[in-house]
């Protein structure tokens, strides 16, 4: 029987009959196919008919279509692809029956197309996505996009430019179903994109595409991705509705920051007529934010994006994307297959050929998906010839798009553990474009840039996985080397902190291993750190230690290093310098703001600049010589910049710079647990006039006076004083703590939240000399009686509950300070002024509550100067080199460890402190950042007390050196007011000659292998002389040898 008569027998047939003559059809097809058959014409006119009459002719059309399309052959796939339009048609007809068997003849469909069709199919899909058809053709046509999605990944991408407005209108449409179906195939469809980067908020895309009110916080999200690949034009269609509403919503801040988002993703773009794809929906509103936007710097912003996208416009068009030419195409499929005389089936590969080409999907496998099927069904090809021509096809087409691939690079003799090529950005701000990296065994890597270009972004992204083409996890292990506590385990001990690690958990270590590694960075039961010692009573030092011992518990092929040798003294430098010298079947890569470090550790140089990663052989010196420019690394003056600290204003009755504002007298304090004091005998004072340098070694006491100078502790024994209206700015070794709870805000957000009630700091730390103890609280309670004078001066006496000091002072005749006191029972009438002498007597608690009124007092003197506002926050943060792209409208959470460090400054600095007060203030800043702090210090009015182990900071900026060192019998520390400026340099001397406190003396490798340390040894001159003479041998013997090398090797040291 025909085609023709067996479409007859489904048409006549009902029920499972007509299931039966469907099959018996689609079988006579299956073994006939369809080349000069009439039956595909009759099935469309069957589909098209009208009316109640014609219902189970299209019934019986439908049906057939779903048996045909489940015995489809790839000879008769090629001619059922033409039914698409007609079937999804279908599912909006009138009758039920009818609306069933489409229903069944789509979802064959959609199992049977290829997914290199999508160029075939597609169009149809968006031409059935359409207001004038009803909901149930709507609902199909989106179910079989997100099945073509799932076939085809690659190849559906480029086709989101033209779906994202459709599936933007779905997703609100007032039909549930469209809705439902919208947000499953939206999901799908975003998936294609293929950008790890943007997985992360691709639920918050489709969620705001539904609900609009989610825009604003959605761009904050997207704002704040590190970007590590290339972004496509897939990428773009993307995330052009969410750009589109937030430009909509006509915000200056939300507008300025779709502008930034815009013109930093456009240079992501490898190819820039990729770019192109959405400048029709994006150009227009950046050209009215350019002109509407109210707000100056925010409008510029919007003119800069601007600017840039006719750039890339114009690039793009001077450079078009080479596209698949289908007369081409077809001509490749001919030549290679001379046999293949079906036009049908011809047209229907060259669609999918040319699908792939525009998508640039040339993996041989997805070729041989699309072409040997047809040609072995419709060519009459075997297996082996089909593939052949496949290749033939594979390789005009390369040629055609312009694609070659990449030149095999020469191996040498080191394990190579990485090469690829990627992109990174953080945020709106490109860090690392289309770079190369290529890693070594072995090789210590110093890595170097400018503040701000993305090193510690880059080590990051590598050991989070998020590098593209970094290998996997499973292949080499990277480990991060973080020295930082987080504050809720900071309760724990050492032993417990390792165990706590998620990645010490999944390698199965044991708290054995751990004491074992612990011992051999130097935690003994008899040294300073211990490791049953709680991991926040340790000094940096110890901290760095305790990173590197949980880092090599994990047997890592790659340990990266942000900034090892911050809070340091000399003595852990050198230590940290010898471990990682050690590590020979390591690789590291670390950041240094330490020109030694560099110097001694690196074998390899890793340079940042201009969007491109490049390697250099050889330690800083060979890398200067080379590259002169970054000899202003280490260069300790500003060269693009200035800092400036607040000046300090007039305090009452102080009209010498040399008067003592902060006092400490004998004072010695003890840590709760411990047996001996910490300090003791401390004696200090600190004015106007001070430049004061704290030395010493890394857990001898320095941040503890500190503390206990600024009132955070009470000593024990001893007294402290502060003059009432001075204003004290602390920023203490760690402080990052206290913006990682805010990284949401902007630092300017921060800085106007965390001074928003007038004469509070809320981030102020709570101290101990203004905080009630329980028993004092109790005490409190008490009644007490006091002899006042009233204004004529008699005596009176009045007795009562105190309630609180109100918070106003004034001063008497005497020039003493009177403070208002409230009592308990009693009306504000009552409220009487009574002098700090009187108060004093009370007892201590009151003079905790006169020093909380003092501080807000001398706090709201600073307010009265320069008042919280928006645009007094964004000076403040421009002074300490925070321009207004980052401190206004970036969120910290977006910020460098560098710019943290501003943020931090800025904030402390806001009330117009009279003293400054920093503990290692030269951590994550670069030489230029440090060149400006400098200058700043240098021109600030007030006293400054500075605790660093950078001696040419101290050295340059400090007139007086206070040395904190632990006596050797005892181990109290005490303080020598006469220190000596050069102690760092004595103290490196003392540690060449006797050797670091713990040596090194096995590392393992990332195979569990322990390799026993070698320690170096300084040569002596006749060895030296030698030595020489050996090497000049062997270069004469034509062996090319370094006279460095040979000595490391050899474990000497010059």
């Amino acid at each position: 029987m025909s085609h023709s008569d067996l479409f007859k027998k489904v048409q006549e047939s009902e029920g499972d009959d007509r299931k039966k003559a469907a099959e018996e059809l689609a079988t006579a097809v299956q073994g006939s196919g369809l080349k000069g058959s009439p039956l595909i014409e009759e099935l469309k006119t069957a589909m098209n008919a009208n009316g109640k009459k014609d219902g189970p002719l299209r019934e019986a059309a439908f049906a057939a279509v779903a048996a045909l399309c489940k015995k489809s052959t790839p000879a008769t796939e090629a001619y059922l692809v033409s039914l698409l339009g007609e079937v999804l048609n279908g599912l909006s007809d009138k009758l039920k029956p009818v609306q069933v068997e489409a229903d069944l003849a789509v979802h064959a469909f959609a199992e049977m197309a290829n997914g290199s069709a999508i160029q075939a199919l597609v169009p149809v899909c968006i031409e059935n996505i359409d207001s004038t058809k009803k909901w149930t053709t709507v609902v199909g046509a989106l179910m079989l996009l997100g099945e073509l999605a799932d076939k085809a990944p690659q190849q559906m991408a480029p086709c989101l430019t033209d779906l994202m407005p459709l599936m933007s209108s779905c997703l609100t449409d007032l039909k549930q179903q469209v809705k439902d179906q919208a947000k499953s195939t939206m999901h799908k469809l975003l998936d294609t994109v293929g950008n790890k980067d943007i997985e992360k908020v691709l639920e918050d895309l489709v969620v705001n595409m539904m609900d609009p009110t989610k825009t604003e916080e959605t761009i904050h999200k997207y704002a704040g991705i590190v970007f590590v690949q290339v972004v496509t034009a897939a990428a773009l269609a993307a995330v052009t509705p969410l750009l589109k509403r937030g430009f909509q919503e006509r915000k200056d801040a939300l507008s300025r920051m779709c502008a930034k988002i815009v013109a930093n993703m456009s240079k992501l773009v490898e190819e820039p007529a990729e770019a192109l794809v959405f400048m029709p929906q994006i150009m227009p509103l950046l050209e009215r934010a350019s002109e509407e936007v109210s707000d100056p710097e925010a409008r510029g912003v919007c003119e800069d994006a601007l600017e840039q996208m006719n750039r890339i416009k114009k690039k793009g068009e001077e450079r078009p994307l080479r596209k698949a030419e289908p007369p081409k195409v077809l001509a490749h499929i001919k030549a290679a297959a001379p046999s293949l005389d079906d036009e049908v089936v011809a047209g229907y590969m060259n669609t999918m050929c040319c699908g792939l080409m525009d998508s640039r999907a040339f993996d041989p496998d997805d070729w041989e998906e699309a072409t040997v099927p047809y040609l072995k069904a419709a060519a009459g090809m075997d297996d082996s010839k089909a593939k052949e021509a496949t290749q033939k096809i594979l390789d005009g087409c390369k040629q055609d798009s312009g694609i070659n691939d990449a030149p095999v690079e020469e191996e040498d003799d080191a394990e190579e553990l990485c090469n690829c090529k990627f992109t990174l950005a953080y945020g709106t701000k490109i860090l690392l474009f289309n770079t190369e990296m290529r890693l070594k065994r072995g090789f210590r890597y110093g890595l170097l840039g400018k503040n701000d270009c993305g090193k510690t972004t880059l080590m990051r992204s590598i050991a989070e996985g998020k590098v593209e083409g970094f290998p996997d996890p499973s292949e080499v292990r990277t480990v991060f080397v973080e020295a930082d506590i987080l504050g809720e385990k900071s309760h724990l001990t050492c032993i417990e902190y390792v165990l706590d690690d998620p990645a010490i958990k999944a390698c199965n270590i044991s708290p054995e291993q751990v004491t074992a590694q612990l011992n051999a960075v130097g935690f003994h039961d008899n040294s300073a750190a211990k490791p049953g010692d709680a991991v926040s009573t340790l000094s940096g030092g110890w901290r760095m230690k305790l990173a590197l011992a949980r880092a090599m518990l994990q047997k890592a092929d790659i340990l990266l290093l942000d900034e090892p040798t911050n809070h340091l003294d000399v003595m852990n430098v050198k230590w940290v310098q010898d471990y990682l010298m050690g590590l020979k079947n390591v690789t590291s890569i670390f950041t240094s703001h330490d020109s030694k470090t560099l110097e001694r550790v690196a074998t390899h140089i890793m340079h940042i600049q201009d969007l491109k990663v490049s390697i250099h052989k050889g330690n800083l010196t060979d890398f200067v010589k080379e590259y002169p420019p970054a000899k202003s690394y280490f260069e300790l003056k500003a060269t693009k910049f200035t800092m400036a600290f607040p000046q300090p204003g007039y305090i009452e009755g102080v009209k010498s710079k040399g008067k003592a504002l902060m006092k400490m007298e004998n004072c010695s304090w003890t840590y709760p647990k411990n047996t001996k004091p910490t300090v003791e005998g401390i004696t200090v004072q600190v004015s106007l006039s001070s430049r004061v340098a704290i030395l010493g070694p890394n857990g001898a006491g320095k941040s503890t006076m500190i503390k206990l100078l600024i009132g955070e502790n009470i000593p024990q024994t001893g007294n402290v004083w502060k003059h009432p209206a001075v204003r004290v700015a602390y920023v203490a070794q760690h402080a990052f703590h206290l913006i990682e709870n805010h990284l949401t805000k902007s630092p300017n957000e921060y800085i106007r939240w965390r001074y928003e009630i007038p004469g509070e700091d809320k981030e102020a730390i709570k101290k101990a000399t203004m905080s009630l103890t329980e028993e004092e609280e109790q005490l409190m309670k008490q009644e007490v009686t006091l002899e006042l004078k009233d204004e004529e001066g008699k005596m009176y006496k009045v007795k009562g509950v105190v309630d609180k000091l109100t918070g106003l002072r004034r001063t008497n005749k005497q020039k003493e300070y009177e403070y208002q006191l409230k009592w308990v029972g009693k009306s504000d009438d009552a409220n009487v002024y009574v002098p700090l002498g009187k108060l004093e007597k009370l007892g201590k608690l009151y003079m905790k509550l006169v020093k909380v009124v003092d501080e807000k007092i001398a706090a709201m003197q600073g307010m009265y100067v320069r008042p919280l506002t928006r645009e007094n926050v964004e000076k403040q943060l421009e002074d300490v080199g925070l321009e207004a792209e980052y401190g206004t409208h970036s969120r910290m959470g977006a910020l460098s460890g560098g710019q943290k460090v501003k943020v931090v400054f800025a904030a402390a600095l806001w009330n117009q402190p009279h003293l400054v007060l920093l503990d290692e203030p030269t951590n994550y800043l670069d030489r230029e950042s440090l060149g400006a702090l400098a200058g700043a210090i240098e021109g600030f009015e007030g006293g400054v007390v500075i605790i660093s182990h950078n001696e040419e900071f101290t050295k340059k900026l400090c007139k007086e050196t206070w040395l904190m060192e632990k006596d050797e019998e005892t181990g109290i520390a005490h303080l020598n007011l006469e220190g000596d400026a050069d102690w760092m340099q004595q103290a490196l001397k003392q540690v060449q000659e006797k050797g670091p406190q713990e040596q090194i003396e096995e590392m393992v490798d990332a195979f569990g292998n322990k390799t026993a340390v070698v320690q170096k040894k300084k040569i002596s001159k006749a060895d030296l002389k030698k030595f020489k003479k050996k090497i000049a041998a062997r270069r004469k013997d034509g062996e090319e040898v370094f006279t460095d090398e040979e000595l490391e090797s050899a474990g000497w040291i010059l």
